[in-house]
């Protein structure tokens, strides 16, 4: 059966029609949300279907979608195209840059013949730069972009390594999402429609929280501070105090557990929890959780996980409802992360009745609204399930197209131009959400405690952990358990246009800015909470981090799917606790920045819906749920599911068509999966005659012949340079790409992503000139823009100014701290 929703409130882009081309996972997720959130979404497949329905998780992937299969080979079915993309709002793709102007998917061509749709392309490396038409697989990104550099500690070595979990994709996917509702946004009072652009390398480089600034920092004043290391140095020794503070360790009954004792309170409850504070006293210790001493730390951390190991899971269950200061997520699947008990309370996870799968288990919408998902999930379509009825529908009578605004001369301007959010928030999950409208042309205003935000501070160099998340707001630092306090930011909420909120559960309530107290004074206001696990249930009040929601949600054994429960000796545990640290806690890519993308899409959702006239309340995301979401393709569970590819156990990839290689100089990553590939494949190696082997001559056989065909392939790329591979592969339209062997985050600095448009420059009162991440989408008529972030309090006295206090006041105010 499917959950229930509240059918008495429609749904936010009901009545909205999105003509689906997509043929990739990151144009799935983008159009599923669409469709989760009331569009009429129809899915053009060819006669074979669409190649998404491969991907084990398609029944969740399509779902919610009307189908209809055409041959656009064919004139009468282009006619068919024609005719809906009249009648559409939104028409989303997944084609590289040169088959959009083979189909006459231009910016002009699409102004001309359908001035009023929205047309979002998704693709790979954007339309513009050295790799605009590069194929857009998801490894080949994540490869150039250095990601598998990043997370190279999910193997034992120092080589990059195979990264399991979508991230590329999803950002993409929400870019577009963000994107798509500015534009029907702005659509709304220019009548126009316009080209929306997302690509997978800027979404990549959305998820880092604070890691950019820190290496700009190392790479600007190099004397000056230490340089970045890995978790764990080459003897597997760790490197950081967050090893004790983010512990992974497995009960006595082999569950593995990872603990989130970050604050420095939480920290000593958890050694005194184990019994360890005596121990601490002895001068050998001297600086805990600071050991400067390798063998020190490797010592003190082999203790800890030694003592999680007295209790079974159960005992540390009781441990945790009775010492609240203490708590540890299990490192569940994709599949058993539906039994969480935060998401069975919250109706997180839904079964759909498939005519022909039977029950098919996945996530709930993204988004939850008054208590219940956004909408009622339906089954997948089958192929083409609804020509009949769209062909129909093609032929109805067109809207009418003439704009009610044309102003195709004029400036450019914000999407969001005009629209105010007040953020009460701290650190990132939720904030970013924020902080990407501002990009929009938002403006975002911050309220922060006369501390300033946590993530401030988080870093070595002052500011350059909040650099990222504050980019573009305006900060005042207000004491809002004070009465005057809480004035100020009543009188703020009258002139904005929504609110996000990320504390845990009660304490909006008890501060007094929770969405009841708030639309008292603003009726119309937007209110988001963007929280950690949920605002009532079992988890809500406890701390939610990365790691913890990495663990829970599988995504940290997605990526590290090779460790078991139950390790058999000493060394398989300790290796096991390394990899699964890799899999979940690696700034470059992990769950804050899934929440925050997640974040970003359902602030935008509410502020359309808003322009729209409908009204939504007790709209929830969490950190939680958004993780679900990006692992769609592998917690969508069904009798007879296929099962889906898994890395190899050396975590180069996939299979010798999509995998890394060593190069003579580094590594090269090949995507070929496809049977159409094998050809230009073999013709770019023609010089190797290895390849000519009949054991490779079709598909089937280079399945079958697996193994041989990467002992081939290994001999071949190690004789030449990667550089050379990727303009000799790609020349062929091979996916190939060599593979950075730097931090994602500076590897997305340098002048190469900058030349292809992956970063923009912006001038910050702290760091001076400096490149940041490029907005995560371009519009054919609109702006974004690229602001640096902002000082605590920067804004003070002129928003105080602008809500109706003199500059007497405001010093009593700071007189009083108040503000500051």
């Amino acid at each position: 059966m499917t959950d229930s929703t509240d059918n008495t409130r429609p749904a936010p882009l009901s009545g909205l029609v999105v003509i689906d081309l997509s043929t990739t996972l990151a144009g799935a997720q983008a159009t599923q949300f669409l469709a989760d959130s009331g569009a009429d979404v129809i899915l053009v497949e060819p006669p074979e279907g669409s190649p998404l329905r491969r991907n084990p998780g398609w029944p969740g992937l399509l779902r919610t979608r009307r189908s209809i299969s055409l041959d656009l080979e064919t004139d009468a079915d282009r006619d068919v195209l024609n005719d809906l993309l009249s009648r559409a709002d939104v028409l989303v793709t997944t084609m590289r840059p040169a088959e959009l102007e083979d189909r006459g998917f231009t910016a002009a061509e699409l102004a001309a013949r359908y001035p009023r749709l929205i047309a979002a392309t998704i693709t790979g490396w954007g339309s513009t730069g050295p790799w605009s038409n590069y194929k857009s697989y998801e490894a080949l990104v994540m490869a150039k972009c250095g990601i598998f550099h990043s997370k190279r500690q999910l193997s034992p070595g120092p080589d990059p390594t195979y990264v399991s979990v979508p991230y590329a994709s999803f950002g993409a996917a929400h870019s577009a999402v963000q994107g798509i509702l500015a534009a029907l946004f702005e659509r709304e009072q220019s009548g126009l429609g316009q080209v929306v652009e997302a690509n997978m390398v800027t979404g990549v480089g959305a998820y880092d929280p604070y890691n950019w600034f820190y290496e700009m920092i190392l790479h600007r004043y190099p004397d000056a501070f230490e340089s970045q290391v890995a978790a764990f140095d080459d003897q597997g020794r760790p490197q950081s105090r967050l090893m004790f503070a983010l512990l992974i360790a497995t009960t006595k009954d082999g569950t593995w557990l990872q603990y989130s004792q970050s604050a420095p309170r939480l920290l000593q409850a958890w050694v005194e929890e184990l019994g360890m504070a005596e121990e601490l006293k002895d001068p050998k210790w001297a600086g805990f959780p600071v050991l400067p001493d390798a063998d020190l730390r490797f010592e003190w951390w082999n203790k800890m996980i030694t003592k999680v190991g007295e209790r079974t899971l159960a005992e540390w269950e009781s441990t945790f409802e009775r010492n609240p200061n203490v708590a540890a997520e299990q490192f569940r699947s994709p599949d058993e992360a539906f039994d969480h008990p935060q998401l069975v309370h919250e109706g997180r996870v839904v079964t759909v009745d498939d005519p022909t799968l039977g029950p098919v288990r996945q996530p709930s919408t993204l988004v939850h609204a008054g208590g219940s998902p956004l909408t009622d999930v339906r089954p997948a379509p089958g192929i083409g399930e609804h020509s009949d009825e769209l062909r129909a529908f093609a032929k109805t009578s067109c809207p009418e197209n003439d704009p009610a605004v044309a102003n195709e001369g004029g400036a450019k301007t914000y999407p969001l131009a005009g629209v105010t959010v007040l953020e009460l928030g701290a650190m990132y999950a939720g904030p970013y959400g924020a902080t990407v409208l501002t990009d929009l042309g938002a403006r975002v205003i911050k309220i922060e405690p006369l501390g300033g935000d946590l993530t401030r501070g988080i870093m070595a160099f002052p500011e350059a952990g909040g650099a990222k998340v504050l980019q573009g707001k305006e900060s005042i630092a207000v004491d809002l358990g004070t009465e005057d306090g809480r004035e100020i930011l009543h009188r703020l909420v009258k002139q904005c246009d929504a609110v996000l909120q990320t504390y845990r559960a009660g304490a909006s309530r008890r501060m007094g800015f929770d969405e009841a107290s708030l639309r008292k004074i603003n009726p119309d206001l937007v209110y988001l909470n963007a929280v950690g696990y949920g605002v009532d249930g079992p988890y809500a009040s406890r701390p939610a981090y990365a790691p913890s929601m990495g663990a829970a949600s599988g995504v940290s054994v997605t990526d590290s799917p090779l460790v078991r429960q139950g390790p058999e000796d000493r060394e398989e545990l300790l290796t096991g606790a390394r990899s699964l640290y890799a899999g979940g806690t690696v700034p470059a890519v992990q769950s804050d920045g899934v929440a925050a993308l997640g974040a970003g899409s359902a602030l935008m959702l509410a502020i359309y819906a808003k322009r729209r006239g409908i009204a939504l309340a007790d709209l929830v995301t969490t950190m939680l749920a958004s993780c679900t979401q990006i692992l769609i393709s592998s917690n969508t569970s069904y009798e007879g599911r296929q099962s889906a590819a898994r890395v190899d156990d050396e975590f180069r990839g996939l299979g010798p068509l999509y995998r890394m290689y060593p190069a003579a100089d580094g590594w090269v990553f090949l995507a070929a999966p496809e049977a159409d590939e094998w050809a230009p494949l073999a013709r770019a190696l023609s010089e190797y005659d290895e390849i000519a082997d009949s054991r490779f001559a079709d598909h089937e056989s280079r399945l079958a012949n697996s193994a041989a065909l990467t002992a081939v392939l290994t001999g071949v790329f190690a004789t030449r340079k990667k550089d050379e591979w990727e303009a000799l592969l790609t020349t062929q339209d091979v996916g190939c790409v060599a593979v950075a062997q730097e931090t994602a985050e500076w590897r997305m600095q340098t002048d190469d992503f900058h030349d292809g448009g992956y970063t923009a420059t912006a001038v910050s009162p702290v760091f001076d000139e400096h490149r940041r991440l490029a907005p995560l989408n371009r519009f054919s008529r609109s702006a974004v823009k690229a602001d640096a972030g902002c000082t605590l309090g920067q804004h003070t006295d002129a928003l105080l100014g602008e809500i109706g206090y003199d500059p007497a006041q405001i010093a009593e105010l700071r007189g009083k701290s108040v503000v500051g």
